[in-house]
């Protein structure tokens, strides 16, 4: 997380609801050496207490977790480049704006017989947020090609004891300033979102949430 207060000001309901709906995230476990990384959908529950995902039954961090061990998940949002010419001002330096939030906990395998209901549930939570279209369940599969599946892929539950998040977003400028560079990042710029960060920007002057 970025050390500046003025990117840390955000509330915790704030990053639940950011986390809750981006719904995927790097899953970080540390271990002797490198830490292991893992590329994760997830559901969050509504208090931001526990994050439920699955994991192929291959994956490294499974052969971690034959005990509960901490772990983070990263989330991240929009972001891009900012170049010193948009501000308007002189004596600039480039930087990057983005949005993370940060799940730290402990994660644990779940029993296996947790498995169907948690993919129900996930399948559930995203398929709603589709184009209007005749939702997807695990119904669908035979129950040859489902029993196959639920035998490659664990459950596992994170009990999440604190949540970090940084918006960085240009609030250590002035607001003229700040939104001479939100004017720019679309479509000028380059980054991930750049249409979502611009909106991000314009909204972040000290007096908004």
């Amino acid at each position: 997380m970025h050390p500046n207060p003025a990117f840390r000001a955000e509330d915790r309901a704030r990053h639940i609801g950011f986390a809750r709906d981006r719904a995927f995230g790097v899953l970080a476990l540390s271990i002797e050496g490198a830490p292991l990384l893992s590329h994760v959908p997830f559901l969050l529950s509504q208090d931001g207490a526990i994050a439920e995902l699955h994991l192929v039954r291959s994956n490294p961090v499974l052969r971690e977790l034959k005990q509960p061990k901490a772990a983070r998940i990263a989330v991240t949002g929009p972001d891009g480049y900012i170049s010193p010419d948009w501000y308007g001002v002189q004596d600039q330096v480039p930087t990057w704006n983005y949005v993370a939030v940060h799940l730290i906990g402990t994660l644990e395998k779940m029993p296996q017989d947790t498995l169907l209901d948690l993919l129900d549930r996930q399948s559930a939570f995203y398929e709603v947020r589709l184009r209007p279209k005749p939702q997807w369940t695990t119904g669908k599969m035979s129950d040859e090609a489902l029993t196959k599946m639920l035998r490659m892929i664990v459950p596992c539950r994170m009990q999440i004891d604190d949540i970090q998040g940084t918006w960085k977003l240009n609030q250590n400028k002035s607001e003229t300033v700040r939104l001479n560079a939100a004017e720019r990042v679309w479509p000028d710029g380059f980054g991930s979102e750049l249409e979502a960060l611009q909106a991000l920007m314009r909204a972040a002057g000290p007096d908004k949430t």
